[in-house]
């Protein structure tokens, strides 16, 4: 008998009931209707497809731009028994074909491609033999020019449509404007729109900016005056680490978070957050993605970000078990001027990106014509150091090279070491037996790792150095020297970025930069700047209703929590206010006449300027009269 909905996501998630909007989305995708979900951040988006692919034979085919983030949901899908794979850009040859092969023959319910893998023949051959159910698009925004994080990668997956053109899309996003939704259903060719969209409104959180010039000493008084879990996003990491002692310098468990930390320490700093041993992160936005931490209190930029969607998604980690919590922006004239500057780094002149791209062509040694679907890890501050770049203006002439289409650039994440005995049992115990040096170590790698002739394995090598008495590195060695000899297929740890080329190397000066294209980014960017700059340095409308307008959404209600809102409640004088106010001023006056301003500060009900409305009301109404010593008298007409 066939499961439910309901049955599914109560038998692996354990909720019997779904979020708004979720079960719309489900039902829509089940009937074979391509789909453009818009929900905030934390709204649930992975049920939405995991949920309809389990209900359905065969595989579900999730294309994600962050291999950190596929990594993540691929565990969480095994923890509850359920079969899922990720195929990304740092994969050997022989990984990916035995992925694949579990996808056609075997049970694989997921699987998680990044977007440059879909042009590979590998993958676009055995797609055709799979029986896929579904195809998810995550974080579809990069799919559209006009998004803030537009991916040219992501132009690939129109490519599913010819490869298996009767599969259903779902494509998913927490951000995205009017026009770039349109977009998305028009890049992906979707038969006819059909968007399902919750709103953006999230009625707990309270938006805040705050003017001042001493963000340091601003940031402490929001930790001490908002009780429980918080992050503080910077964009730098320097200030990370600056941010950080200082709360700790003051009282307050604090730790920082960046790119460049090991994954030891990522892990150990993340693990030590969630757990509620650290009470404040302060990070860049290298955190974040795939984080799901219900109970964070407030969530604090110390540094205004690039736009009003990084902004909305980072914001929208605060307060996702619906309790009350905060999101506040620091920002002063200052951060402009920052905005701006950044800016300008982030379009290089087109002399410097031909630079950048002969530089990168020489550090791999690739001969033109050369390197197509190559992937290489770059340490980008060893490339940096060898030709005399900074490391700002390097990295962005390389997002601009990508944008072009001529290579992929992926963000550093860490990546486990992998092994794969290649050898048959028979083989490998010869091959023990003629090297007897290598028995222990080929038991031990078999006994601490199951599976490792069928497919590639994590493998600990610092648990295999403790078990052998050797060191980490006498480890390395042993497997290199099997890999040499082709025992086995090694993958070594990695923490760096990955260059893919997509095409093949050509001279610098014939590298094909769009004018358009660029002067088109450029404006886009500025937009989105000019966009956020507006949102911190107004003080007139609802921040909430300005966040919602920006995402398309009119005829919005003020949320009456965040700082525009509360002003203007403390502006207005409502009746029974006045009524309280007027009484006490009669109450003082019976007494003894008053000066204004003693008048004023004897006043406990109301603010100072509501006294003072009440006042002149009262002066115009001829209920109070000045006398010959300039003190209020009350007259009772």
């Amino acid at each position: 008998m066939m499961q439910s909905t309901h049955q599914i996501l109560e038998k692996y998630w354990g909720y019997k009931s779904y979020r708004p909007l979720q079960e719309e989305i489900i039902n829509s995708v089940l009937q074979g209707n391509d789909t453009l979900a818009l929900m905030p951040t934390g709204g649930g988006k992975s049920i939405c497809f995991q949920v309809p692919a389990l209900l359905q034979e065969g595989v579900c085919i999730v294309v994600s731009p962050l291999i950190a983030l596929m990594k993540d949901q691929v565990d969480a899908l095994r923890e509850k028994g359920i079969k899922a794979i990720a195929i990304t850009s740092e994969m050997q040859k022989r990984q990916i074909d035995i992925a694949l092969d579990n996808c056609v023959h075997g049970d694989v319910k997921f699987l998680y491609l990044s977007p440059e893998r879909l042009e590979t023949e590998i993958v676009q051959v055995r797609i055709q033999r799979m029986k896929v159910n579904l195809i998810a698009i995550d974080e579809a925004h990069c799919i559209s020019q006009w998004g803030y994080d537009f991916r040219p990668s992501y132009l690939k997956i129109q490519q599913l449509r010819v490869l298996i053109p009767n599969t259903p899309i779902l494509a998913l996003t927490a951000t995205a404007t009017n026009l770039v939704v349109n977009d998305i259903q028009k890049q992906l060719g979707c038969a006819k729109s059909n968007v399902l969209k919750k709103s953006f409104e999230r009625e707990n959180l309270s938006y805040v900016v705050v003017y001042d010039e001493d963000k340091y000493a601003r940031l402490l008084k929001i930790a001490n005056s908002v009780k429980g879990s918080g992050i503080i996003y910077a964009r730098n990491r320097k200030r990370t680490q600056e941010i950080s002692s200082y709360l700790i310098s003051n009282n307050i468990s604090a730790d920082f978070y960046h790119a460049g930390l090991s994954a030891e320490q990522k892990i150990a700093r993340h693990n030590a957050w969630m757990q509620n041993k650290t009470r404040v992160i302060v990070c860049t936005n290298a955190f974040g993605m795939g984080i799901d931490k219900p109970d964070v209190s407030f969530v604090a930029h110390a540094d205004v970000p690039d736009s009003i969607e990084a902004y909305f998604q980072e914001a929208g980690r605060a307060g996702r078990n619906n309790s009350n919590a905060y999101a506040i922006l620091l920002y002063h004239p200052a951060d402009e001027v920052e905005l701006k500057n950044n800016l300008f780094n982030r379009f290089p002149d087109e002399g410097t990106i031909r630079m950048v791209y002969q530089s990168l062509a020489n550090f791999f040694q690739l001969a033109t014509g050369a390197g197509k679907g190559i992937t290489f890890s770059l340490d980008l501050s060893l490339f940096c150091t060898t030709y005399n770049l900074e490391a700002i203006i390097a990295y962005n002439s390389l997002k601009c090279i990508e944008r072009e289409g001529y290579i992929t650039f992926t963000d550093a994440y860490y990546q486990a070491p992998k092994a794969k005995i290649e050898l048959s049992r028979e083989d490998l115990y010869k091959f023990q037996l003629a090297t007897p040096q290598y028995d222990a170590f080929i038991k031990t790698l078999l006994r601490m790792h199951a599976g490792l002739f069928d497919n590639f394995v994590k493998i600990n090598e610092y648990d295999i150095a403790r078990h052998l008495h050797l060191k980490h590195e006498d480890v390395v060695k042993k497997l290199e020297f099997l890999n040499q000899n082709e025992v086995i297929s090694y993958v070594p740890q990695s923490e760096l970025p990955l260059i893919t080329f997509e095409l093949e190397r050509v001279d610098a000066q014939r590298l094909m930069l769009s004018k358009e294209n660029y002067l088109l980014q450029k404006k886009y960017a500025t937009e989105r700047v000019e966009a956020i700059v507006h949102y911190a340095s107004s003080s007139v409308r609802c921040r909430s209703q300005m966040l919602l307008g920006y995402f398309g959404e009119k005829d919005t209600k003020r949320c009456e929590k965040c700082d525009v809102c509360i002003e203007e409640k403390n502006k207005t004088l409502h009746t029974d206010e006045f009524e309280k106010i007027r009484e006490q001023i009669i109450s003082l006056l019976s007494v003894k006449n008053l000066h204004l301003e003693e008048l004023v500060d004897n006043l406990t009900e109301g603010n100072e300027e509501k006294r003072i409305k009440t006042i002149r009301w009262m002066l115009d109404k001829d209920q109070l009269q000045y006398n010959m010593n300039n003190e209020l008298v009350y007259s009772k007409k």
